[in-house]
């Protein structure tokens, strides 16, 4: 494996960056790419491609593999010498492992051409990145970057909402619902429990992965099934967040607060007032330290009179604010 970075063993929690301009500029202009199905006449139907795909099969009749001896010396032209025409033959001779590799989970997704091109680009990204020096061979080194690009792009385009943003997450998504239907098959009485056991991950995560997978993604903007409604569906979501009113509440007390402990370092000698204006009330307060070398004194002697300040500041606050749990209703 290349000591430059090793690929993702399972699925990538970022997506790779795509290959380098060199590669793909060496790959576009040979590297067959889907063309729109052609509708072949009746008398030819037996010799013309039926669709993008049967064609995409055809093409790659035209790139066979290589050998172990000619890949090893063309990863080397293109490491040591950046040799374009190079990395163009390595990335065109294992077309067909990233189409095996697409085809794997061709299941997972209706448009098996999007698996073939995320696979292509997961090829050229193993190509800039293979070191012909430490003994593998390009395509068992290549396989892991074909499958993370593949899985990478299942994952952000299976619904709106993102899956998979997680390990156990990625884990689930793709072998939930085979690990469920293998335990019932044995008999098993499948349950929460069981499958966060068999699968190394918290019940918690088994419970959300089944129902974000057996549910569809709605739309917050969808309209409501209610008979000549206008609203649509998010106008009857909770907020998450605070309300209007505590958030002026909030605000308010703040302003409250600032304003009182203004009024109580007015009464403070110069240097109590400075430590109440540095460690208080400033946005980012400034250390024990370095108040102790302004005031020509150690740390500890800082930090004794500032437990000191906050002690007479808490007196002084509950005599000026208004005690409202004292206040407040009774019940009876």
């Amino acid at each position: 494996m290349s000591d430059r970075e090793s690929p993702p063993t399972e699925e990538p929690t970022a997506k790779p960056k795509a290959a380098s301009t060199g590669v793909e500029a060496a790959t576009s202009a040979s590297v067959p790419v889907p063309v729109p199905a052609r509708i072949p006449a009746a008398k030819d139907r037996s010799v013309e491609p039926t669709d993008a795909l049967t064609h995409y099969m055809a093409e790659l009749r035209n790139y066979p593999p290589i050998s172990r001896e000619e890949e090893h010396e063309l990863a080397v032209r293109w490491v040591e010498h950046g040799d374009v025409e190079a990395a163009r033959k390595l990335v065109v001779s294992n077309l067909r492992l990233a189409f095996k590799i697409a085809m794997e989970y061709r299941r997972a997704w209706t448009n098996v051409l999007d698996l073939v091109q995320e696979s292509n680009v997961g090829l050229m990204e193993a190509v800039q990145r293979f070191d012909p020096y430490q003994g593998t061979k390009l395509s068992t080194y290549a396989a892991y970057w074909i499958r993370a690009y593949v899985l990478k792009y299942i994952l952000d385009n299976f619904r709106i909402v993102r899956l998979g943003t997680t390990r156990a997450q990625r884990k689930l998504f793709f072998r939930l619902n085979k690990e469920k239907r293998e335990l019932e098959r044995q008999g098993f009485d499948v349950g929460p429990a069981l499958l966060a056991e068999r699968l190394d991950v918290t019940e918690r995560d088994v419970v959300d992965m089944d129902q974000r997978l057996r549910e569809s993604d709605l739309s917050m903007n969808a309209p409501t099934r209610l008979e000549d409604s206008k609203y649509e569906v998010g106008d009857f979501m909770p907020s998450t967040g605070a309300s209007a009113e505590t958030q002026v509440g909030d605000a308010e007390l703040s302003r409250v607060f600032q304003e009182k402990v203004r009024e109580f370092a007015d009464t403070l000698e110069p240097r109590d007032r400075r430590i109440i204006e540095e460690r208080i009330l400033a946005e980012k307060p400034r250390t024990l330290q370095e108040l102790g070398t302004e005031f020509e004194v150690s740390r500890e002697r800082v930090r004794q009179l500032e437990k000191r300040l906050v002690d007479r500041l808490r007196e002084y606050l509950k005599e000026s604010l208004v005690d409202f749990e004292y206040y407040a209703p009774s019940g009876d």
